[in-house]
């Protein structure tokens, strides 16, 4: 144990010493020997030092491109993404016509990905995400990427409707039965193809059949033949679905509603 721990101290040593004595160095070529060492060693964080330090020797110059693919890569490889994706733009910004530029532009877009987060917090870069990987699609048709750019599009648009799914269901928790029926809705015009659309239609009838309910009894009539109306396009587009029952059950609790409002006696002052 005691000779494994001497040995990491003596390594550790002996990397800083290296490190320093590079970082000093005025010699430019040796700079970039030494960055390519530990780029090559996966020892980003040194190399993008060391990058940093002879971008300035090397602009303008045929090595100048091959130094810069390489520190902006560094910031990926890091997981600074954010950096990462400023990098990649730059690298496409000083060489658009580089055989690297698809790689580059592909590499920019996916940075958005990475930055996405769970689905319960802000999904700004989820977007960004599919937009910058639609827009690679457009650019580049002939990618080898598409499909790969393709299928985070799909994770992407899947992650946002995790979270407007689970917005939709706090509307309804909380009581918002009409915000709840609206979002509902919202999920289906959005995502038209998802596997839970059955379910979504489902919760918009049954959070507007409870809205239905809590209305004022001037409003109920008309809100009990909304639910009837939505309950029977649910039965014409779903008739395999799960949520069947249930739905019947909500077409038949509204039309008794309905039929008792249309029975009742008008109020006449005598």
């Amino acid at each position: 144990m005691r000779i494994t721990f001497s040995l990491i101290t003596i390594l550790i040593f002996f990397s800083c010493t290296n490190i320093n004595k590079a970082l000093k160095s005025k010699d430019a070529g040796y700079k970039l020997r030494m960055a390519e060492q530990y780029y090559a060693k996966k020892k980003y964080t040194l190399a993008q030092q060391l990058y940093e330090d002879v971008i300035p020797y090397y602009r303008g110059t045929p090595e100048f491109e091959d130094v810069y693919y390489k520190y902006a890569y560094t910031a990926y490889y890091m997981k600074d993404y954010l950096n990462a994706e400023n990098l990649f733009r730059t690298y496409l910004e000083a060489f658009p016509k580089s055989t690297r530029a698809e790689e580059i532009d592909y590499m920019r877009a996916y940075t958005f990905f990475k930055q996405s987060p769970k689905a319960e917090l802000d999904q700004t870069n989820t977007i960004k995400a599919i937009g910058e990987m639609q827009e690679f699609i457009d650019t580049h048709p002939g990618s080898t990427r598409i499909k790969d750019a393709t299928e985070i599009i799909d994770i992407s648009r899947k992650k946002l409707e995790v979270k407007d799914s689970k917005a939709a269901l706090l509307y309804f928790e909380i009581g918002q039965f009409r915000a709840a029926s609206v979002a509902f809705n919202a999920l289906l015009n959005t995502y038209p193809d998802s596997q839970r659309s059955d379910e979504y239609k489902y919760m918009s009838i049954k959070s507007f059949y409870q809205f239905a309910q809590l209305s004022i009894e001037e409003k109920k009539g008309e809100r009990y033949e909304q639910v009837i109306a939505e309950s029977a396009d649910f039965l014409e587009r779903f008739p395999q679905s799960s949520f069947l029952k249930e739905v019947e059950q909500y077409l038949s609790l509204s039309q008794n509603h309905l039929k008792n409002i249309t029975n009742e006696p008008s109020k006449t002052p005598a």
